[in-house]
């Protein structure tokens, strides 16, 4: 069964779209906001399991892709790995935007997702939109610094080759989300890029007055 866009926007419609590229602030403004304005926060990563768990070989191949241990896991080639990368985005959309539809009918959630400019269009609206981003390079070392990615640290550091496995993450990253975040600086949507002088406060001003809140 195949349902049109715009029956998708219409149950959609309280729904709050934070987005963008790796390290760009999307989980820390999502929180903010959160907190400030009392939303549900929805965050994409953390459902993984849950949609995990529903997944089947058949239709979800990337998501039920069993790796033995961290060497296999990063020794494929930057190509594999980034394919690898996309298709799990792909397979769990829909698991998503069912979940999305549900939360969402008696009150306003705001998503933490991985939405690229084509998916904004299809299913949401400019002004529900925020795109937080970061120049895709040598993301690695921020990334493991995190206290919520130190699952995926650990797992890294098993590795063999440490410094191998994160050259091979950071080429990945930088990979698949170069044309994106090109896409995004281009696009009609509105959008912050993170830099060195970027503070929680004045990205959270920006993205309210964005979303008139």
């Amino acid at each position: 069964m195949i349902i049109q866009d715009n029956v998708l926007k219409e149950y959609l419609k309280n729904v709050y779209f934070i987005s963008g590229t790796p390290c760009g602030g999307k989980t820390t403004i999502s929180r903010a906001l959160a907190r400030k304005h009392g939303l549900t926060v929805y965050d994409m990563d953390e459902h993984f399991p849950a949609h995990q768990s529903m997944a089947e070989p058949e239709h979800q191949p990337s998501m039920t892709w069993n790796f033995k241990n961290a060497d296999e896991y990063f020794g494929r080639s930057v190509e594999e790995y980034g394919s690898w990368l996309l298709g799990n985005l792909r397979e769990q959309f829909p698991f998503v935007l069912l979940d999305l539809i549900r939360l969402s009918q008696n009150q306003r959630v705001l998503c933490d997702c991985h939405l690229t400019v084509a998916e904004a269009d299809r299913l949401t609206d400019v002004s529900r939109t925020a795109f937080l981003i970061r120049e895709p390079t040598g993301l690695m070392d921020e990334y493991c610094g995190r206290p919520d990615h130190q699952d995926f640290c650990d797992f890294i550091n098993s590795s063999t080759d440490v410094e191998k496995a994160k050259r091979t993450c950071n080429d990945t990253l930088r990979n698949i989300n170069l044309e994106v975040y090109e896409t995004i600086r281009n696009s009609r949507y509105f959008w912050i890029e993170r830099t060195a002088d970027s503070t929680v406060e004045n990205t959270l001003s920006q993205v309210e007055r964005h979303f008139r809140w």
